[in-house]
């Protein structure tokens, strides 16, 4: 698959939402992990979310227990978690494999159309971030360290293109 809106993923109450609902939206794709030393970035996702929604930002958020088993929650007992101590209002999705051979599609394409550090198409490591333009095409990687706040610059830039 050659385009974002191709994909669909379960939510994590159970549904299936199909990316082409988010087309003209700018994108902020996550892996996240509940119990990760990058968890309070929870916090600076939902302002992120909380002032560019408005404008036409949607963030994803996809658990991930990938790394360290940081995310070994059911998919409910993770809503909960992510609503009980960071107001997150942003979808989140069921959890899913963001690297190796079960990899969800969507990450494989994001790899694949955004690399890493020295072209490595892996994801190391929780909170790891893929920012879409209105028009489907990714724009960025941003690695772990890289704090949501950090990003503003990179949304409004991508918000303000049609």
């Amino acid at each position: 698959m050659s385009n974002i809106y191709q994909f669909e993923a379960e939510l994590l109450e159970g549904d299936i939402k199909a990316l082409a609902d988010y087309k003209g939206k700018v994108m902020l794709i996550v892996n996240t992990a509940s119990k990760c030393g990058f968890t309070p970035q929870f916090a600076g996702l939902e302002k992120l979310y909380e002032k560019y929604k408005p404008q036409g930002l949607e963030i994803l958020g996809f658990p991930c227990n990938q790394f360290g088993g940081q995310d070994p929650g059911t998919n409910k007992e993770i809503g909960a978690f992510c609503q009980r101590n960071y107001g997150v209002n942003f979808p989140m999705f069921a959890k899913v494999d963001v690297k190796g051979p079960e990899a969800h599609a969507i990450f494989r394409f994001l790899t694949r159309e955004a690399k890493g550090i020295l072209g490595s198409q892996n994801i190391k490591w929780n909170f790891t971030k893929f920012l879409v333009g209105r028009n489907g095409e990714v724009l960025g990687r941003y690695a772990p360290t890289t704090k949501p706040e950090a990003l503003e610059a990179d949304i409004e830039k991508a918000l303000a293109s049609k």
